[in-house]
């Protein structure tokens, strides 16, 4: 997906058509699947980020440290593309920092932050002091409590790399 002069929302939940039993789906708002997590039964600690028409995208491998891992394409043989690290981890708030590798392999003075609580999927990335996407339940009117299986991930102006986001409100959640 190429930056748009608009907030982009990608609506998430494991309910969307096509998707399979421990899919993870991110659908405009048409309805469309332009994302889907397949979590890999082997190795257990790799998820693979697809595009929709199921070409890899993003490998992501969680480090026995409890760090994780983003590579180009389906194996960690292919160009490490981010590291993240879990600076935070309270019952009510987790925070992550996210080190973007440049093209020398060495961690970028770039880098992203996410706050927030993986029981509300809720959850804010930032660039500095700029805010690049949020996520939110899915509420409605005249309801007390959010449904939990469907939420919101919006994408502000200015990120370039809407894969690059989504996996890292992924990575955020597990």
């Amino acid at each position: 997906m190429t930056s748009s002069p608009i907030p982009v929302d990608l609506f998430v939940s494991k309910k969307h058509p096509g998707l399979t039993g421990a899919d993870l789906g991110f659908a405009d708002a048409s309805g469309n699947v332009t994302f889907r997590l397949n979590r890999q039964s082997s190795p257990k600690n790799k998820r693979l980020f697809l595009h929709s028409t199921g070409n890899p995208l993003i490998s992501i491998y969680r480090c026995r440290n409890g760090s994780w891992q983003g590579f180009t394409g389906e194996d960690d043989q292919k160009q490490c593309i981010f590291r993240v690290q879990r600076t935070v981890n309270k019952l009510t708030r987790t925070e992550l920092e996210v080190f973007l590798v440049g093209e020398n392999g060495e961690d970028s003075a770039s880098k992203l932050k996410v706050k927030g609580c993986p029981f509300h999927k809720s959850c804010t990335i930032y660039r500095g002091n700029d805010i690049v996407a949020q996520t939110s339940l899915m509420y409605k009117l005249r309801q007390l409590y959010a449904k939990r299986n469907k939420f919101r991930l919006t994408i502000f102006p200015g990120s370039d790399d809407h894969a690059l986001v989504a996996a890292l409100v992924v990575i955020f959640l597990d």
